[in-house]
C-alpha cells in the first residue's frame, strides 16, 4: 500500500502507510494536532495512527456546514461525505494544501516539489472566487489552486482571491454581518495589538469586508485548537504557557472582545504566529474575525468568555486591565455606528465601566 508522506515544505516530518504503521523524521516540526508513535507490530497503535491522520487531514477540509458545501463538493467531484477518512481523501486530492501553514501530504515516490504547488506562488481562480462566495457550479481542473477555499474555517460564504502580489480574504454572509465586522475592526484598531484590517469591499455589487493575509512561507499561524492537542499529549499548560509568550495579547484580546461583543472568540480563531524557519511559537497570531461582533450585547456583563470558559467577558476585560491597563491608543467615533444605535449605546456603557476600573 502506498505511504503517505508528511511534508513541511520541502522537509520530510513523518511517512504514514496506509496499515498505519508510522516512520517519524521530525517529532518536533510534527502539526501541533497531530499525535502520532512510531510502531510496527501493535494494531492498536497502528490503528491510532491512521485515524489520527485522517482526522488531521479531514481538518483541512472545508466544514461540514460552511455555506455553499454542496456546491464546492459537486464542483470537485466529491461526494457528501462526512467521515474523517472521506474527507481526509478529498484534502489529500489537492495534497492538503494551505494558506495558514506550509504543511501538506504526497505519496511516496511522487515526483512534485512545494514550489511545484505551494498556494503563495500559485493564483486562485477567479472562477473558484465565484464558487465560494455565491455557490455557483463549475468544474475545477487545478485542484492545488482551491485548496484554502476548501479549508478556510467559519459558517460564513468566504473566498481567497490574488490581486497582484497578495492574497486577500472576500467574506460576505448578509449586509449586517458585513457591518458588524468593520465597525468592531475599527474599534480594534484603537488598540496597541497586531491585528488583522477589515475594510469594505463589493463583490458583484453585494457588499463584502476584505482583508489582507498575514501568513506566508516564513510565517504560519496554529490554532488554539491544535495546540491544546499538543498540550494535553506534552503535558503543558495551556494558559501559563500563552501568559508567559504574549500576555499583552491574550488580555488584549479579551479586552477588545467584551468591548465589541464578539461572543465567536472560539478556539480555532485564534492562536499562534510561527516561525516557519525555527518552527518557534513567536506570539499570538494577529487578531481576527469580527463578523459575530454585538452578539449578547443586551446587557454589560457578555456572553462567557470562551478562551477562559469559566467566567463572563466582562469579569475577564477588568481582570486583563488589572494586569496591563487600559490604553486605548485611537479615538472611537460614534459615525462608526450609523444606523446601529443600540450597539453605540452599549459599547460606551462597556467602555466606560472599563474606563473606570483602569488603574
Amino acid at each position: 500500500m502506498t505511504d503517505m508522506v508528511i511534508m513541511h515544505g520541502d522537509h520530510e516530518i513523518a511517512t504514514v502507510n496506509r496499515n498505519g504503521s508510522c516512520i517519524i523524521r521530525d517529532s518536533a516540526r510534527l502539526p501541533y494536532d497531530l499525535f502520532l508513535e512510531k510502531t510496527t507490530d501493535d494494531i492498536d497503535i497502528m490503528i491510532q495512527n491512521l485515524n489520527n491522520f485522517y482526522h488531521w487531514c479531514a481538518t483541512r477540509l472545508i466544514n461540514i456546514d460552511r455555506a455553499y458545501i454542496k456546491e464546492i463538493l459537486n464542483s470537485i467531484g466529491a461526494s457528501q461525505l462526512t467521515t474523517d477518512r472521506d474527507r481526509a481523501e478529498i484534502a489529500m486530492s489537492y495534497h492538503a494544501l494551505s494558506l495558514i501553514d506550509l504543511y501538506w501530504v504526497r505519496e511516496t515516490g511522487e515526483d512534485i516539489s512545494f514550489a511545484d504547488i505551494n498556494l503563495y506562488d500559485h493564483s486562485l481562480t477567479n472562477a473558484f472566487t465565484d464558487l465560494s462566495l455565491r455557490g455557483k457550479q463549475m468544474t475545477v481542473e487545478n485542484r492545488h489552486l482551491i485548496a484554502n477555499n476548501l479549508n478556510t474555517p467559519g459558517m460564513f460564504p468566504k473566498a481567497w482571491i490574488r490581486r497582484g502580489d497578495t492574497f486577500y480574504l472576500l467574506k460576505d454572509g448578509n449586509e449586517e454581518a458585513v457591518d458588524r465586522e468593520l465597525i468592531a475592526s475599527r474599534i480594534a484598531g484603537c488598540f496597541d495589538v497586531p491585528q488583522v484590517r477589515y475594510t469594505e469591499d463589493c463583490f458583484e455589487d453585494t457588499k463584502v469586508t476584505r482583508s489582507e493575509i498575514f501568513t506566508s512561507k516564513k510565517y504560519s499561524i496554529a490554532t488554539m485548537e491544535a495546540f491544546q492537542i499538543y498540550s494535553v499529549n506534552h503535558e503543558i499548560n495551556w494558559l501559563e504557557d500563552v501568559l508567559k509568550k504574549d500576555a499583552h495579547g491574550f488580555y488584549t484580546m479579551n479586552i477588545i472582545d467584551y468591548l465589541v461583543g464578539n461572543t465567536d472568540r472560539h478556539w480555532g480563531n485564534w492562536g499562534w504566529l510561527i516561525d516557519n524557519e525555527s518552527g518557534e511559537r513567536i506570539r499570538l497570531h494577529d487578531l481576527m474575525d469580527f463578523n459575530q461582533a454585538f452578539r449578547s450585547y443586551d446587557t454589560t456583563d457578555g456572553a462567557m468568555c470562551q478562551p477562559l470558559r469559566t467566567i463572563n467577558q466582562r469579569e475577564a476585560a477588568l481582570d486583563a486591565i488589572s494586569h496591563i491597563g487600559f490604553h486605548p491608543i485611537g479615538e472611537f467615533d460614534d459615525a462608526w455606528f450609523a444606523g446601529h444605535d443600540e450597539w453605540r449605546q452599549m459599547f460606551h456603557r462597556r467602555l466606560e465601566i472599563c474606563s473606570a476600573t483602569a488603574p
